[in-house]
Formats: structure tokens, sequence, C-alpha cells
């Protein structure tokens, strides 16, 4: 009991700090690990919790640079797409989740890695389709990340905007799948045990995120961040 929680808490500091520097990626970081430790059914909804506390905290400091005018299709389409996440993590077998999750992470990090052209999105009606899949991800695996990030950068998106605009545009699916989560009977005591405990760790994970964001080359620990990425969904496969 003792190991599993200190391995929680760890991957959970891990994961805010990887959203709080990037903007993205805490949930493909700590669910195939929360997953190992305590499974699907805890993993998702205590993810639910933290990375939405996350999120709130880091939008707390750089809502100005954020502009929410691109990303209203997108919530749209995630509010759409996150019952139907919840409802696969309710009725299919954990080991379908968690392949799904794997490949989902092997795609990923190859496409991010090896730094594949994308070709600009010229319709906004697109925005639909990319909210739907990040909303059925995201209920399912707290994972909405990846749709939006490609969507964000076909449609090359500023630098400067990118991280504040993800951030808000997950304040609104995060709080979508929180509630999806308490309706769908996920929220148990020990998911808000795990959150509470969790606490501690995420508020100086926010902190030194947004410090490594302002000082460090973020390309070199993307590419690593990346690599790892791709080992664990090979492993969540095996």
């Amino acid at each position: 009991m003792l190991l599993e929680s200190v391995l929680t808490l760890l991957i959970l500091f891990g994961a805010t700090l990887t959203a709080s520097t990037f903007g993205f990626g805490g949930a493909l970081f700590s669910m195939p690990l929360l997953t190992l430790v305590v499974g699907i059914e805890v993993a998702t909804p205590l993810y639910g919790l933290v990375g939405w506390t996350t999120t709130l905290m880091v939008m707390g400091t750089s809502w100005r640079a954020a502009k929410l005018h691109l990303v209203w299709r997108l919530m749209i389409g995630t509010l759409v797409g996150i019952p139907l996440g919840v409802w696969l993590v309710r009725y299919l077998p954990p080991a379908i989740l968690v392949k799904g999750l794997g490949i989902c992470l092997m795609i990923f990090g190859l496409y991010r890695l090896l730094a594949l052209p994308v070709p600009p999105l010229y319709r906004l009606s697109w925005a639909y389709l990319f909210g739907l899949i990040a909303g059925v991800l995201g209920g399912a695996y707290n994972t909405g990340g990846p749709p939006v990030v490609v969507y964000a950068t076909m449609n090359r998106w500023p630098p400067e905007t990118f991280r504040a605009t993800l951030q808000g545009s997950f304040l609104v699916s995060g709080l979508g799948v929180l509630i999806s989560h308490g309706l769908g009977g996920l929220w148990t005591e020990q998911v808000f045990r795990w959150f509470l405990l969790s606490v501690p760790m995420v508020i100086p994970a926010v902190w030194l995120g947004g410090w490594l964001n302002r000082h460090l080359p973020v390309h070199q620990f993307e590419r690593f961040l990346f690599v790892i990425l791709i080992i664990l969904g090979v492993l969540l496969l095996l």
C-alpha cells in the first residue's frame, strides 16, 4: 500500500509538471502509469480531478494570452463526445481500453517525435470532428489533448497563444469530463482520497512547470517526452 501511494503521487507530480510546462501531455504521461498502479477505473476519474485542478491553476496565471474564440467549435464537439467516452469506461472490458490507450500514445508520440508536416485546415467545421474525438478520448482516458494539439498545429496557431489557449479549451472540456465522471458513477471514496493526497504535490509542480516554460529549452525536453510516450504505449500493448 505504501509503495502504491508513493508511486501514485510521483506519477501525478510528473503529470502536473508536464501539463504546466507544455500546456498539454499530463494525461498522456500519467494514464498509462496510473492504469498499471491503480487500474483504469480509478485512474480515469482521479486524473480527471487532478488535471482540471492543474488547468485551473495554470489559467489563473496565463488567461490574458488565451484566445478562446479559436476553440469554441472544438468545445462543442468535445462536450458531445465526453459521455460516449465515459460509457466506454463503464461497459467495455478494461483490456480493450488499455490497448486503445497504448495505440493512441504510440501514434501521437511518433507523430510529434518525427515532426511530420501536416496540411493547413481551411474549413472551420473540421473543429467539430476533432472536438468529438477529443471528447471520446477525454471521457475514457483523460487524453483529449492530442486531437486538440493536432488541430492547433494544422491551424498554425501562434506559439504565444498555443499554451494558454489549449488550457482554456481543457478548462471547459475538463469540467464536462468531471460532470460525466460523477454522473457515470466513477467517483468513489478511494478516488477522492487519492485526490486530496495529491494536492500538496500539484501546487509546487504547477509553479515549477511555469518556471521551466519560461527558462528551459522546451523542444529538447519534448523529444524526450515523446520517446517515453512511445515506450509506454508499447508496454500497454504487451
